[in-house]
């Protein structure tokens, strides 16, 4: 396993993480310990959970992850030995059960929300707190360009939220925090507040990343480099298109699209013409393409570790392997000429 520092911080964090989402849904808590177990065998020591899941979001599974993840170190202790992350989820329609819909990064709910997480984990701090996604209307869920909202919009001040998860950092129960689902404007505001009133500067941004989705690249990249924020990049299978899976009409029973067939932001025309290519390349290069699409993700240098997700033994295997396989400046050229063809072809 490779490790590097979780963002600027002086954590460190294997490349691959451990995603949780399926867990409570698609997974039983058996195949969740399962997958617990072997991860930290492999070294994957970072595992990244929300107060959302299991996904897709329900009131009857809301929180359901968090608590098997629980279950898991009340049987087996070792909560010292996994970096721990989770997350407060924001407003929609599509949450209704979380708070009336209504989510707010005030002091109130982040104090109600955290406090609800860490007793469903079983522990007595996160290593990393995110905001899951923003509460103002911006681009992000499968949106790639920002429209403006048509009315004035009611947000907690970036000041207030900052100045909460800086009072959590310092009673012990946060110990670094993050983004998610965000923009390059939010992210600036949030550092030049926390930069300007003293308080905690974010670590990471988890964002959706893939060969299917590059728009990371454009402003997010360079704020990574330059502010030590590393990306925790999610999807990087989209949704396990990349996988190859669904190519040629194929619709394996059981799958994410089977069973959840309104998750198709990577599995437009374009995005499966780009996923064939990738494919292609793969077969020529001897490996899977979920390996080359992982792969170059591993290899990102603003990256600061790869959500994977697996519902069973055997993808979680050959997600985790992936951190084995080098490509070489070839294989990234013709990557780059494929990225060039299809352009973001699922944001």
């Amino acid at each position: 396993m490779i490790y590097n520092s979780l963002g600027h911080s002086d954590i460190q964090v294997s490349r691959i993480c451990l995603g949780t989402m399926t867990w409570g849904e698609q997974n039983t808590q058996e195949e969740a310990f399962e997958q617990m177990d072997y991860a930290l065998e492999q070294g994957v020591n970072f595992w990244d959970t929300a107060e959302l899941y299991s996904v897709p979001p329900r009131a009857e599974t809301y929180g359901r992850t968090e608590e098997i993840i629980g279950n898991w170190f009340a049987k087996h202790g070792r909560r010292s030995e996994v970096v721990l992350a989770s997350k407060i989820a924001g407003p929609g329609q599509f949450v209704e059960h979380i708070r009336g819909g209504q989510g707010r990064f005030n002091s109130e709910q982040i104090h109600q929300a955290l406090d609800a997480s860490l007793k469903r984990l079983q522990t007595d701090y996160l290593d990393l707190y995110q905001l899951h996604w923003p509460e103002r209307q911006t681009n992000y869920f499968g949106q790639l360009g920002f429209v403006p909202p048509d009315e004035e919009e009611s947000l907690t001040p970036f000041e207030e939220t900052l100045e909460t998860l800086t009072e959590l950092v310092k009673a012990g129960k946060i110990r670094h925090i993050g983004l998610s689902n965000e923009t390059p404007w939010a992210t600036m505001k949030m550092l030049q507040v926390a930069e300007a009133k003293g308080l905690e500067k974010i670590v990471t941004v988890q964002n959706p990343y893939s060969l299917l989705n590059r728009s990371y690249e454009v402003g997010m990249a360079e704020i990574a480099y330059r502010e030590g924020v590393g990306l925790l990049a999610y999807s990087p299978l989209g949704f396990g298109v990349l996988s190859g899976k669904y190519l040629k009409g194929q619709m394996p029973a059981g799958s994410r699209l089977d069973l959840f067939p309104h998750y198709d932001r990577y599995s437009n025309d374009n995005a499966v013409k780009a996923t064939e290519l990738y494919a292609a390349l793969a077969k020529g290069n001897g490996v899977s393409p979920a390996q080359l699409a992982l792969a170059f993700v591993n290899s990102r240098p603003f990256v600061s570790a790869n959500i994977i997700g697996a519902t069973s033994m055997a993808q979680l295997k050959e997600n985790i392997s992936s951190i084995d396989v080098t490509l070489d400046e070839e294989t990234l050229h013709q990557i780059e000429r494929i990225h060039a063809q299809y352009t973001i072809p699922s944001p």
